[in-house]
């Protein structure tokens, strides 16, 4: 790797795929789930080339989806990927989180992801960027995450190296 980027022998410049992945979820933190969806993101992400450089467990809630995203993004380039709190219960509030930390929407990519399954439609997930940071909202259940980020990985990288300052075409 030189400078975030990969070089192989006989290979082209191409950017490292990096990725974080936070699990909310106050029954994870409290010990009484397991973290399923998260190790199935971090498993997915990695077999699409992805090198999963953090994986956090926080509570449901405004502020700590918000401060977990914000201290994910800080100094990172790469794609930082939440799961769970989408729904409509009372403690999820992910969305509203993920909103307070993001500079811009990228709706484009929330649409796409809610397009995957009939129970999208229940999902308030967003997408936006902070910085060089790429963030994804997807539901807490293990098929559904995975889906979700399946709809919108192919343009990722795309994503990614344009929030690194590359050139649109």
């Amino acid at each position: 790797m030189v400078d975030g980027f990969v070089v192989g022998v006989g290979q082209t410049l191409r950017m490292a795929l990096l990725a974080k992945v936070i699990t909310v979820s106050d029954g994870v933190v409290d010990g009484v789930r397991e973290d399923r969806s998260g190790a199935a993101l971090a498993e997915h992400l990695t077999g699409a080339g992805f090198e999963v450089v953090e994986r956090m467990v926080v509570a449901d809630g405004v502020d700590s989806v918000r401060d977990a995203i914000r201290s994910a993004a800080d100094g990172f380039g790469g794609l930082v990927v939440t799961t769970g709190g989408t729904g409509f219960g009372p403690r999820d509030l992910t969305p509203e989180g993920t909103r307070a930390a993001i500079e811009r929407d990228a709706p484009g990519l929330a649409e796409a992801m809610r397009l995957v399954s009939p129970l999208g439609r229940l999902s308030r997930g967003v997408a936006g960027t902070i910085g060089g940071t790429l963030v994804l909202n997807t539901p807490g259940s293990t098929k559904g995450c995975v889906e979700c980020v399946d709809a919108v990985l192919d343009v990722v990288p795309h994503a990614l190296d344009l929030l690194a300052g590359g050139q649109p075409h």
